[in-house]
């Protein structure tokens, strides 16, 4: 844990709701999630699960409404909060200038890591990147660039773990190792938030899953039955 960072082993959201002006992106969303709990979250494009995300980082406050890190409002963390939380979104925010071995050192730093240069081969390797590590970032695939980014927003071991299609450009090697992974942060404690619209992997790393439509969440029973039968249900529920 980085210097000064605030741990928690739970999260919880109040009815939040998020608006951008006469537009409801969430409406009056209540979650917990505790530590070790990998949850996805399903929903057509625009249907709100980004804003969640958003909002779960503290890089966007709620229009109403409230979110807890433990016993920690939001808006009384600040950077203690950030230090606990990874976060991979559509951007990548990678510096393509610099290379693969310079963008994860550079993240280290800032974290202030005790041995860095050690915690930067290692996601090196996660990545299966080692080969590449002094190649620039701007050299490299989509889904090079998606493994090294997954790495970075790992490297200090944070305990909210927030994915925003993070199988996006992997080809299935990579994908089963991020399966893989995610598991792994859950068994260590992680709490693990995921948009995704791959069904088959969601599936394989959910503990839990919550359809995201319209501003509103309704968390799906984990019954053994196909994801994606569960999901169509709730949906058509829902327009009824």
């Amino acid at each position: 844990m980085s210097a000064g960072a605030l741990d928690f082993d739970r999260i919880d959201i109040t009815d939040v709701t998020r608006q951008y002006g006469r537009r409801r992106a969430l409406s009056r969303v209540t979650l917990s999630a505790s530590a070790g709990d990998v949850i996805v979250l399903l929903g057509p494009n625009g249907a709100g699960k980004s804003t969640l995300l958003n909002i779960l980082s503290s890089l966007l406050r709620p229009t109403s409404g409230a979110v807890r890190y433990g016993d920690t409002a939001a808006a009384d963390a600040g950077d203690a909060l950030r230090g606990r939380i990874g976060f991979l979104g559509h951007e990548l925010f990678l510096y393509s200038d610099l290379t693969a071995r310079e963008n994860l050192t550079f993240a280290a730093r800032l974290y202030r890591l005790p041995d860095p240069d050690g915690i930067v081969e290692r996601g090196l390797v996660r990545a299966n990147l080692a080969d590449r590590a002094d190649d620039r970032v701007g050299g490299f695939s989509r889904g090079m660039r998606q493994r090294l980014a997954l790495e970075r927003a790992l490297l200090h071991q944070p305990r909210l773990v927030l994915l925003d299609e993070p199988f996006t450009g992997l080809d299935d090697r990579s994908a089963d190792a991020l399966v893989e992974r995610i598991a792994e942060l859950g068994r260590h404690g992680s709490i693990v938030f995921a948009a995704t619209h791959d069904f088959d992997y969601a599936a394989r790393i959910a503990t839990r899953a919550t359809v995201v439509n319209r501003g509103r969440c309704c968390e799906l029973p984990m019954d053994g039955s196909p994801l994606l039968t569960r999901y169509r249900t709730a949906l058509a529920v829902e327009a009824a």
